[in-house]
């Protein structure tokens, strides 16, 4: 049997985020998204969740790019002279790794995170993280701790087959990359599962993240093992004012045009795969 949970990051980022997102579940494949806390547009997020609610919905941790929740003098380790997070993980994780970022903050802000959605009034179906800071060994532990306080019981495992390219043009740091990730996501796993925490058994969207063209969502749907599967994706309307907010080369249009496709929903239908969010996953 063959599960499979289609992701939408960045709920609440930016509104034209937050109605590809909506499109996508309504008209498409969407199962799942992620919210994030400090996303200028999360009141717009919670508006549309409102009403949307088969939509399952998790919380998108965020460490980097964001303006924090938590008042900046209550976190100096994680903020620069103006007050904001790291713009980009790899600063992020060069004052991590040099022990410049107290773990103590991170914990802080996000708690406040986790307690903003919390008292929103969502069921939060799982946690995840924006740039997968989640699974940062010493992260790890902080994000299961705080998913202990707030009874949330599954986390994403970010782990795409180390084998798996899906006929996406890679670069070759792009692939070191993604290696890196799964050997974290991998250790990350051992871990939740000691702690009693559930995550997809395969996880896929991290060679062609904000690249998913219909193309790659059928090679990586016409291969997916049994088991349940995540799928991450990054749909979104209007690229032309998105690429100017924000300088990550993703096609959000065509990541939506992948998820509403006709040709992937048969697909789907097809092969008997079973569409779920975070919400149905169940222990073994």
């Amino acid at each position: 049997m063959r599960q499979l949970i289609i992701n939408a990051d960045d709920f609440g980022i930016n509104e034209m985020v937050n109605l590809g997102i909506i499109q996508g579940y309504v008209n498409g494949i969407i199962t799942s998204t992620t919210i994030m806390p400090s996303g200028s547009a999360f009141d717009h997020a919670i508006t549309l969740a409102s009403v949307n609610k088969e939509l399952g919905i998790g919380i998108h941790l965020t460490l980097v790019g964001e303006t924090p929740l938590c008042d900046p003098q209550t976190i100096p380790s994680l903020v620069n002279n103006e007050g904001c997070l790291s713009l980009h993980y790899p600063e992020f994780l060069r004052r991590y790794c040099l022990g410049k970022i107290k773990l103590n903050d991170i914990h802080k802000e996000l708690t406040a995170q986790v307690q903003k959605v919390m008292d929103s009034g969502i069921a939060v179906t799982h946690l995840d993280s924006h740039q997968h800071m989640h699974i940062v060994p010493g992260i790890i532990d902080v994000t299961i701790d705080i998913a202990k306080s707030f009874d949330i019981k599954k986390i994403r495992i970010p782990a795409e087959p180390f084998s798996f390219l899906g006929g996406y043009p890679f670069q070759t740091a792009r692939i070191i990359a993604r290696g890196g990730l799964t050997f974290l996501a991998e250790i990350a796993r051992r871990k939740i599962q000691k702690q009693g925490f559930v995550a997809p058994e395969h996880f896929f969207g991290m060679l062609a993240g904000g690249n998913m063209h219909e193309e790659y969502l059928l090679r990586i749907l016409t291969s997916l093992p049994e088991g349940t599967s995540e799928i991450m994706i990054h749909p979104g309307t209007n690229d032309s004012i998105l690429q100017k907010m924000y300088n990550w080369n993703y096609h959000w249009q065509a990541e939506l045009n992948s998820v509403t496709s006709s040709k992937i929903s048969q697909h789907i239908i097809d092969h008997h795969i079973q569409l779920i969010s975070f919400r149905e996953l169940e222990h073994d």
